[in-house]
Formats: C-alpha cells, structure tokens, sequence
C-alpha cells in the first residue's frame, strides 16, 4: 500500500483577491447561520489572508487581541466583530432568509 502524505487545510491559503475573500464571507454568513464561533472563526481565516499585524492596526485592536477574540475560545463582542468586518473592508449585508 502506497503511503498518501497530506497537509492540514487552511483556507487563508487560498484567498488570493478581493473577490476570494467576499465570496468566502458571504459563503460563511449564510452557512454559519446564527453561530457566531462560526463567523468569528471565518473573519479571523480572512484577517490571516490580509495580514493580522495589519487587519489589527486598521481595527484599532492589539495584534494579540485580534487573535484571542477570533480563536475558537474567543467570545468577541459584536462591537470588536463591526470593526474587523470594516478593516478587512467588508460589508455586513442582511437579506430574507428563504422560508422553509
């Protein structure tokens, strides 16, 4: 039997553009339902795409901060959560959800 290596996944990896990043929020907003672990786990996937030392500068948050508020132990505030969406450029979008 032929041994297969492998490597984690990790999605920061393959948002290369704009477009990338958008489409993966959007993505993320609609599979992530009302789990916000769910959303603040996809801004810190986008925030490592762009940089965090960056992503948190623009958000006037500390770098260890940023980390700590979007890590799967985080419970960051919807204030904190505002901020990362506006310093990664993103816009926070609302629509009717499909009825079921």
């Amino acid at each position: 039997m032929e041994i297969v290596k492998t490597r984690p996944w990790d999605s920061a990896d393959h948002l290369k553009t704009e477009e990338d990043i958008a489409e993966y929020f959007d993505a993320c907003l609609v599979e992530g339902g009302d789990d916000p672990a769910f959303i603040a786990h996809a801004l810190g996937v986008i925030a490592r795409a762009r940089g965090m030392s960056q992503v948190a500068r623009d958000a006037g948050i500390s770098r260890e901060g940023l980390y700590k508020a979007l890590s799967a132990e985080g419970n960051p505030s919807f204030g904190t959560i505002l901020k990362v969406i506006k310093a990664l450029g993103l816009q926070l979008h609302g629509s009717r959800a499909a009825s079921t």
